[in-house]
Parts: C-alpha cells; sequence; structure tokens
C-alpha cells in the first residue's frame, strides 16, 4: 500500500481509534495535515508505525484530550518533543525510531528516538518507549519521581554516567532497557526493592564490577541480559536462585573461573545461553545437557579444555521438531521486551529479534577442546548451526553427519580432523555454508548435492590431502578412491583410532614426564642433591674432556706443521 492518508478522515467525528500499524507499505505511505488542523473526533488510542508522518511533531494531538495511548513509532518526525505532551494523562508513550531533537525539563537526560535533551521524570505514563535515539547526559537521580513507571526502554542513546540507585524506588518497574548506551560505573548495590522485574538489559554499555546479589532474589527474571560490558569475577552461585530464567547473556565481558555446573542444576527453564568473548576455563558442565529446552549454547572465545560432552547429543529442543508456544499473560508482560540476541553466524555478526525462538546453534571455536567430535552429536536432527572451529579436535569427520538434516551451517575449520570427507555429507541437502579448512582432511571432494555449489577453494585449503574439484589437484583414480572409501571404511577407522591415540599420548606425555622427574625432585631432598651433584660431576668431567682432547689436537697440528 502506498499513497496519502486521504482527507476524508478528518469527517470522522466518531473516531476513537487510529491504528495504521503492522502494514507492508510498498513505497512511501504519508499522513501529512496542516499544522494549524483541529480534527473533529477526539481519540483514544493512535499507532502510527513505519510510515511519514512529516518533520513536525503532529500539534494536533494536543486537542485529544481523551488520549492514553500514543505510538509514533518510525515515523519520520524530526523536531522536538514539545512540553504540553508530557501534560497529558498518558498511558502507554512509544516515540523510537525517529529523529527527535531539542531539550526537554533539565532533571532528566534520556529519551527516544533520535532525540537530543532531557526528558521529565515526574509524569503518569506507564509504558515509556524512547529507543534508538541521540539523547544525551547522565539519567537523573530523582528518577523515582516516576513511581507509576512500569516498563522503561531508553536504549540506543548517547547516555552517560552512572545508573541512579534511586531507580530501585519504581517499584512497579517490569522492564528496564538500558543497553547500548555509554553508561559506566557498577551495577547498583542495592534494588532490593524491584521484586517484579521481568527483563533487565544492560547489555552494550560501559559497566565494571561484578553482578550484584540483588539479581538473585528476583524469581520472575526471565531475561538477564548483561553482554558487552566490562563486568569481571566468577559467576556468583547466588545466580543459581534465578529458577525461571529464559535467556542468561553474558558474553564479551571477562567474567572468569569454570562455568558452573548448577546452571544445568538449577536453570531448568533457560533456553539461551550466551558466555562467549569471556576468560572461562575448565571443562564445558555436562550438566547443560539436562537443559531440555536449550536451542541457543554460545561458548565460544573462551579457555575451555577437555572434550567436547557425548550427552550434547541428548538436548531435547534440538533432537526433535517442537511446535513455538509463546503465552501472553493478560497485563502483556511478555510483549513489554522483545527478545534480541546477537550472534555469529557464517563468520558474520547477527542480531536476531523476532525468529530468534527458532534459531537452534552450538557455537564453540576458538577454546582449547580436544578429542574427537562426539558421535551423539548427530542426534541433533534440528541443529542449525554447528561451529567447532579453531580448538585441538582430531580423528575424523563423525560418519554419521548426514542424520544431521537441518543443518545449515557447519564449520570444523582450524583443527586436527583426519581421514575423508563422509559420502553422506553430501545428504545435507539443507547446509549453504562449509568451512573445512585448515585440518588433515584427505581423499575425494564429493560431487553430489550441495557440494556442486561449494565452489570457494577457502573451503577446503590446508588440507593437502584433498583432492578434486573444485580444487586443481587430481585423484589418481576417484572411482577406486570412492571403492577403497567404503571397502576400507574399518581399515580407516583403525587408523584414525591410532592417530588418535597417537597425539593423546603426546599431549598426556609431556606433563606426565616433566612432573614425574621434576615433581619427585622437589617433594625429595636427597634426591634433589644427588641429581644435581650428578649433573656437576657430568659437566665437570665433560669440561675436563674437551680441554684434554683439545690440547691433544693442537699438539699433533703443531707436529705435522713441524714435519711439513
Amino acid at each position: 500500500m502506498n499513497g496519502i492518508v486521504p482527507s476524508s478522515i478528518g469527517q470522522l467525528r466518531e473516531l476513537t481509534v487510529m491504528y495504521l500499524h503492522g502494514n507492508s507499505w510498498e513505497g512511501s505511505f504519508h499522513f501529512h495535515v496542516r499544522p494549524e488542523w483541529i480534527p473533529p473526533f477526539n481519540l483514544k488510542y493512535i499507532d502510527i508505525s513505519n510510515c511519514d508522518v512529516s518533520p513536525r511533531f503532529p500539534s494536533w494531538l494536543r486537542t485529544q484530550k481523551r488520549l492514553r495511548n500514543i505510538i509514533l513509532k518510525n515515523v519520520g518526525i524530526s523536531d522536538t518533543i514539545p512540553e504540553w505532551l508530557w501534560k497529558l494523562d498518558i498511558n502507554w508513550l512509544d516515540l523510537s525510531r525517529n529523529q527527535l531533537y531539542g531539550k526537554l525539563p533539565n532533571s532528566l537526560s534520556f529519551s527516544s528516538t533520535a532525540y537530543y535533551g532531557d526528558f521529565p521524570c515526574s509524569f503518569n505514563v506507564t509504558w515509556l518507549f524512547l529507543g534508538n535515539n541521540l539523547l544525551l547526559g547522565p539519567i537523573p537521580s530523582n528518577i523515582d519521581d516516576s513511581s507509576s513507571l512500569e516498563v522503561l526502554h531508553v536504549s540506543g542513546n548517547l547516555l552517560n554516567g552512572n545508573i541512579p540507585t534511586s531507580i530501585d524506588k519504581i517499584k512497579y518497574l517490569i522492564v528496564i532497557d538500558l543497553s547500548n548506551n555509554q553508561l559506566s560505573g557498577k551495577i547498583p548495590k542495592k534494588w532490593n526493592n524491584l521484586n517484579q522485574l521481568y527483563a533487565i538489559d544492560l547489555s552494550k554499555n560501559k559497566l565494571s564490577g561484578g553482578i550484584p546479589s540483588w539479581m538473585c532474589s528476583i524469581s520472575s527474571l526471565w531475561h538477564l541480559i548483561l553482554g558487552e560490558n566490562n563486568l569481571i569475577g566468577e559467576l556468583s552461585s547466588c545466580l543459581q536462585n534465578c529458577t525461571e530464567l529464559y535467556s542468561l547473556e553474558l558474553g564479551n565481558n571477562r567474567f572468569s573461573g569454570e562455568i558452573p555446573k548448577w546452571i544445568g542444576e538449577r536453570m531448568s527453564s533457560l533456553k539461551q545461553l550466551r558466555l562467549r568473548g569471556n576468560m572461562f576455563t575448565g571443562d564445558i558442565p555436562k550438566q547443560l545437557c539436562r537443559l531440555s529446552h536449550l536451542h541457543i549454547l554460545d561458548l565460544a572465545v573462551n579457555n575451555l579444555s577437555g572434550s567436547i560432552p557425548q550427552c550434547l547429543g541428548d538436548l531435547i529442543t534440538l533432537t526433535s521438531m517442537a511446535l513455538l508456544q509463546i503465552e501472553f499473560d493478560e497485563d502483556m508482560t511478555y510483549a513489554s521486551y522483545s527478545d534480541h540476541m546477537e550472534l555469529v553466524l557464517k563468520g558474520q555478526d547477527m542480531v536476531f529479534e523476532s525468529i530468534l525462538p527458532v534459531v537452534n546453534l552450538i557455537d564453540l571455536p576458538s577454546n582449547n577442546l580436544w578429542g574427537e567430535i562426539p558421535d551423539g552429536i548427530t542426534n541433533l536432527s534440528t541443529l542449525s548451526t554447528l561451529n567447532l572451529s579453531r580448538n585441538q579436535l582430531i580423528g575424523k569427520i563423525t560418519k554419521n553427519i548426514g542424520g544431521m538434516q537441518g543443518l545449515e551451517t557447519l564449520d570444523l575449520s582450524c583443527n586436527y580432523l583426519l581421514g575423508p570427507i563422509p559420502p553422506n555429507m553430501s545428504s545435507l541437502t539443507s547446509l549453504n555454508h562449509l568451512n573445512l579448512s585448515h585440518n588433515l582432511i584427505s581423499g575425494l571432494i564429493p560431487t553430489i548435492n550441495q557440494f556442486l555449489t561449494f565452489n570457494d577453494l577457502s573451503i577446503y585449503e590446508g588440507n593437502l590431502g584433498l583432492c578434486g574439484l573444485p580444487l586443481s589437484a587430481n585423484c589418481s583414480n576417484p572411482n577406486d578412491q570412492n571403492h577403497k572409501h567404503v571397502k576400507d571404511e574399518e581399515e580407516d577407522d583403525e587408523d584414525g583410532r591410532y592417530m588418535t591415540w597417537f597425539f593423546l599420548i603426546m599431549a598426556m606425555g609431556f606433563p606426565v614426564g616433566f612432573w614425574a622427574i621434576c615433581g619427585s625432585l622437589a617433594l625429595n631432598k636427597s634426591w634433589r642433591h644427588a641429581y644435581f651433584q650428578f649433573f656437576d660431576e657430568t659437566r665437570d668431567r665433560l669440561f675436563v674432556f674437551i680441554i684434554v682432547n683439545m690440547a691433544r689436537l693442537k699438539r699433533k697440528i703443531e707436529r705435522i706443521g713441524a714435519h711439513g
């Protein structure tokens, strides 16, 4: 739909609701009226989104004395927010994604849309959406005057300074979204009165310190989003009290220590776990396999070690098709926060919002994981993205990988995988992104189904034993090789096991040998003295041996010279 709203709308004297939202406009859709226009109707509700309202803030709204809900989202307004707006008895105000600017009362400095200026802290609005603007300055310390506020969205501005502790006095608050600003300092330690919070989003700021204990006492909390900050320390055990948590996003901070086992033991409702870009160490806890609703597991770019748990293949949500069920409360609590997450797919950072519930991902790259790829992971038939790159994985690509029919992205690059590409990998008809580079893979590249589209040489580079298109290396006898891959599969598996044990023994041999010698010397004083005495005597004998032989050699050379 495109065009202009007809002027005849001004004749609808009984109009109380104006709803121009949720359409897919083709071209442009305009809602232009004269600045001095006074409509004959008296609206209670107006929702105009994603169309052109004109650069000026619609002054005719001032005449709508019964107005309770105002939604002017992404409508191209480039103007100041008029002071009369805050005097209206508004319950729901959404001015996000515009180009508003100007200055409001100096008591507050945040807004929505592209707005410069301050924002009053005392008014009757209950749901306030002012995101994606250019608001400046700190959040005022007297924000608690807005005691009726339930939803506060001011993300995507230029707010700075500390988060005021006075927010604790907004006791009915269910959603607070201060993300994507320039806030600094620590998260307030005493927000003990906010016991109705459903979502906390403080991501993409400059916050430091740890996670305060008050967050652990909110039984109603579903979303805890603290990624992209400078938070440090180990994860506090008190977080295990958040048993209803749906999404835990702590990525790209400086958290350390081991990933707690209680995440899998206590957070049974968890669906999305993002801990990438931290300094976690130790193994991947097997308890995470108990999270029957988990469909996003992002542990990339840490210092994790050990093998990939075999039980990851038991994640129920990723093993069978499940109907997407989202229930909404009568108070629309769930609609007050739009769940979103930034994930890395196909090597690119991508933000997922509306389709996030159907994104199925396991992302474990850039760690120190070793061992073979567990065969059980092939049970995850609905997994769409699997990234195990830049680890120390060995052995062959599991021969049952063809069972992962939902796989769209597979990255196994920069490991020590060997053997041929399993023939049934060509049955992954949904696969559109593949990276097998920098391994020890050998043999003929499949030439059917999806592999006909994988013509980028970088997919296979660094595997000197690979041959066939699109590489320039030709296989000597492709038919014989295909026959050998089937006939000698058991022999290849045996070779793979030998190589696996070879790498494991090498990895284990050094620390065992080192501590067997150095450890015994450190613990036994008499052995230590005997060892160093032996070393000193051997050194002296070697020195004397060299000096004596050099003297003999010198005399021999002199005699030869004299006779010559």
